[in-house]
């Protein structure tokens, strides 16, 4: 496992320094690149009232961007992560293609595994933070780590942007 001291530190130091949103989700990104591992990593927010979803971060604009939203999908993905609070996992893209539309093009951009961490902030889920990576990347460890690692950053990043 990789060591994780450092990058705690790094993130403590950026996150305590921003002073926007994009910086606390900056420090949030290396923290999870430099620990866990990531190609792809996004933030979405979710509004339960209006039922949309809106990503407020993301470290490939280009494929990713944050502008506009889209309508919240009531599938099983929706109910282990809004529902139960639970983290999704999916290793393979034949099962990211079955709750996610956009899975040819995480496909395109050499993803094929995905991790949905839920940020749950007063009992709500308010947002995921998700990252991506090539297929069979997130590993039970992998996954252990990121709850271990990126759990509590996750809300400080969020807690800091509301």
């Amino acid at each position: 496992m990789t060591d994780t001291n450092t990058a705690r530190q790094d993130f403590e130091k950026a996150l305590s320094e921003a002073t926007t949103e994009e910086q606390a989700y900056d420090a949030l990104c290396a923290l999870t690149k430099a620990t866990v591992g990531a190609k792809l990593f996004t933030v979405m927010t979710a509004d339960m009232d209006a039922m949309l979803a809106r990503r407020v971060y993301t470290d490939d604009a280009e494929h990713y961007p944050t502008t506009g939203t889209k309508e919240i999908e009531m599938n099983r993905w929706f109910e282990q992560v809004h529902g139960r609070h639970e983290t999704f996992v999916s290793n393979t893209l034949a099962d990211i293609d079955t709750v996610f539309p956009d899975a040819e093009l995480i496909g395109k951009l050499g993803c094929g595994s995905v991790i949905n961490l839920p940020v749950i902030l007063g009992g709500k889920m308010v947002a995921t933070v998700n990252f991506l990576h090539e297929e069979g990347y997130y590993t039970p460890e992998r996954v252990a780590q990121a709850h271990d690692v990126l759990t509590l950053p996750s809300m400080a990043a969020l807690s800091i942007t509301k």
